[in-house]
């Protein structure tokens, strides 16, 4: 079984690692590495139009990486680490492959110990599931389709805690674009604050 230690090298080397988050398995790349982007959208065989996620290990780190207003803020340390992705203006650090040529970001911070042991370890990585685009997510190994073959190696972790994907807002504009865990609790803590 591969270690932490093999992907976080395999990643250094831009390659591609399956790792489990608590909603479905991810595919990862360095998420500032254009290049290694590419290669998540050609493995997945996505749109280039439709931006990929960024993991990071912690809110402190996300603050690297975004321009969070003080909203946004109050948001992720309520709901991250947790199925729930945060749209937020990003840096010049983050590449424009990786949001459309976007100026915001959504920002990830898996509630799963062997993710956040891989980001601590590697730093931002791409954070969307781990199948060709239009397949079902995979909550276990045994559900990967191709990406399987495309990545250089799988983080196993047995069965994922949830099959939806995460839920994906804009805290600012308080839009949520996707409902997924925890959307319920999202939308009352947006109602909340209006």
């Amino acid at each position: 079984m591969a270690t932490v230690d093999e992907a976080a090298a395999a990643l250094r080397d831009g390659e591609l690692v399956v790792y489990p988050t608590e909603t479905v398995y991810g595919l990862g790349a360095d998420a500032l590495d254009a290049a290694a982007v590419e290669r998540v959208f050609e493995a997945k065989g996505r749109d280039r139009d439709k931006p990929v996620s960024l993991a990071v290990p912690d809110v402190e780190a996300a603050r690297e990486y975004t321009r969070p207003s003080d909203r946004e803020l109050a948001f992720m340390r309520e709901f991250l680490p947790g199925p729930v992705t945060v749209v937020v203006e990003r840096t010049d650090a983050v590449p424009d492959v990786l949001v459309a040529g976007r100026d915001r970001v959504g920002v990830r911070i898996p509630d799963h110990d062997l993710a956040l042991e891989l980001l601590a370890e590697t730093g931002p990585l791409t954070a969307t599931s781990a199948n060709i685009s239009g397949n079902p997510s995979a909550r276990s190994v045994d559900d990967l389709d191709a990406i399987r073959e495309r990545a250089a190696l799988v983080l196993d972790a047995g069965e994922t805690d949830g099959g939806t994907g995460s839920t994906v807002v804009n805290v600012d504009s308080g839009t949520i674009h996707r409902r997924g865990a925890h959307a319920d609790a999202v939308e009352s803590w947006l109602a909340d604050r209006d």
